[in-house]
């Protein structure tokens, strides 16, 4: 027998449904099939451009579309993004957020549910875990072994095999024009204009370049 001491959180909402009143359920229900319909749209729309990328397997036409619909304006643009990389990337639930500006470099990427991306963003190879946020002019890197140089010191071309997935953990934040090349644990918080180069942990503040644990979040 459940002790009477427990709260029966399936009764409570039980409760709080009963309590609902019909126009607000009615109002609820509206707001939902709006949002479905404009997700179906927007991936009919967006299909023909994920079929022509091979749904992310070509890299140059992968980009140029991305680089396309990156433009969209307004919360429709939000919508066509979405439904876009929801056909092109490893994983991008339509019920996530990509603002304008804001593309994928790689078709590389696994974005969980409830992610949002600002405006302006440049994202390569990553993980973002569950209800992240990432604030608008922040970059991903996939490593920041990108660049060698030979033995003049000239710069080389970029190796794609030396890209590496980097791992964002649920519930972060990456504040405002934050550079990340390395992972960062889940529930931590990275500072605006910070630039992580080392792992951070989880359940921290980090900020400054290079990066550096401040505190830990409470």
């Amino acid at each position: 027998m459940i002790s009477s001491s427990i709260p029966d959180y399936r009764s409570e909402q039980r409760q709080q449904i009963a309590s609902a009143s019909p126009a607000s359920m009615m109002r609820g229900m509206a707001r939902r099939l709006a949002k479905r319909a404009a997700q179906m749209i927007s991936v009919t729309l967006m299909l023909p451009l994920a079929a022509l990328s091979g749904f992310g397997r070509f890299a140059m036409i992968f980009q140029l579309f991305a680089h396309t619909v990156a433009l969209a304006p307004g919360l429709p643009g939000d919508y066509l993004r979405v439904a876009y990389y929801f056909m092109t990337l490893t994983k991008c639930p339509l019920h996530s957020r990509v603002s304008f500006g804001s593309f994928f470099a790689q078709s590389s990427v696994t974005i969980e549910k409830d992610v949002y991306i600002g405006a302006y963003c440049v994202i390569a190879g990553c993980h973002v875990g569950e209800r992240t946020q990432i604030g608008s002019h922040a970059q991903i890197f996939g490593g920041g072994n990108q660049h060698a140089r030979d033995g003049s010191g000239r710069l080389l071309p970029a190796d794609p095999r030396a890209f590496s997935t980097i791992s964002i953990g649920e519930d972060c934040w990456i504040g405002a024009s934050a550079t990340v090349m390395a992972n960062v644990g889940l529930g931590s918080t990275i500072g605006a204009g910070a630039v992580v180069t080392r792992a951070i942990p989880s359940h921290v503040i980090a900020a400054g370049v290079p990066a550096r644990v401040i505190r830990e979040r409470t």
